[in-house]
């Protein structure tokens, strides 16, 4: 268990922390008794959760220590991080939700990847999931999606657009380029195994 794995958990640990806080502050709203306070916890957390993702891969990369475990949970808790964010905000009431084919989208396409990647591992012995741009840039839209409807930024409109439809806009598109991408990978990788009539 290094220093950067811990790191990892704890930011694993503050899943349903914000989760809490997010359906808490959704909840005083949807009342008319909105306690903003949990919506700045909300807020803090998240964000201290989303740092500690570049700090615990600097940690491993600089004091050398990266591990098989790591490689695990690291994924997991970005992955676990940004959708409890996305479907929470989806149903919990905030002054802002996200449209419902926002969550689906990523959800979907998060579990083609997994689902992919276990298909794959499972019939070659090996599995080679390579960082897309686009994977990357999705990923950065999503948080940005996140941190603006949670800032409210969505009463910030310039018509005919609004800060909030465009951005989700932006990520809802690399979410579904990015996963066309891996799916495109795999099947590669599947026909280089062998299976040449996938």
């Amino acid at each position: 268990m290094t220093t950067a794995n811990k790191i990892t958990l704890l930011r694993i640990l503050a899943i349903p922390v914000f989760v809490t806080l997010a359906i808490y502050y959704g909840n005083g709203v949807q009342t008319g008794h909105p306690r903003e306070w949990q919506r700045w916890a909300a807020i803090a957390v998240f964000a201290l959760a989303a740092a500690s993702d570049g700090l615990d891969g600097f940690v491993a990369r600089h004091f050398n220590q990266r591990t098989r475990l790591g490689l695990i949970l690291d994924p997991l808790a970005d992955k676990g991080l940004l959708l409890s964010a996305i479907v929470t905000l989806s149903f919990s009431n905030w002054h802002y939700e996200f449209p419902l084919w926002f969550p689906i989208l990523v959800v979907s396409r998060d579990a083609v990847v997994v689902l992919g990647a276990l298909l794959v591992h499972y019939l070659n012995g090996k599995v080679a999931v390579r960082p897309r741009w686009t994977g990357k840039t999705a990923t950065a839209l999503q948080m940005a999606a996140i941190i603006a409807a949670m800032l409210q930024f969505n009463q910030l409109s310039f018509p005919p657009f609004t800060w909030m439809s465009g951005l989700v806009a932006a990520a809802g598109l690399f979410t579904l380029v990015s996963g066309i991408g891996y799916v495109i990978d795999g099947i590669r990788q599947l026909q280089a195994g062998g299976h040449a009539s996938v």
